[in-house]
């Protein structure tokens, strides 16, 4: 099972929750102020950051979905 990480850029408001939750997976891009996806497909060790991520997203703008 696969499973991806994706951010809808339309509902990112760029508050980091996701960076600071996360900074190995999240980034704020500079020109935007968006959120940035470093790793799409998190590996097992990385799957409960990628939860948290998606917690703590205010706007719901982070899924993670199998694929």
């Amino acid at each position: 099972m696969a499973l991806n990480l994706t951010v809808d850029l339309a509902r990112c408001t760029g508050c980091a929750c996701c960076m600071m939750e996360c900074p190995d997976l999240f980034d704020i891009d500079n020109d935007s102020g968006k959120a940035v996806l470093l790793e799409p497909r998190p590996t097992a060790e990385r799957l409960d950051e990628a939860v948290r991520a998606v917690r703590s997203c205010p706007e719901g703008a982070i899924r993670l979905e199998e694929k």
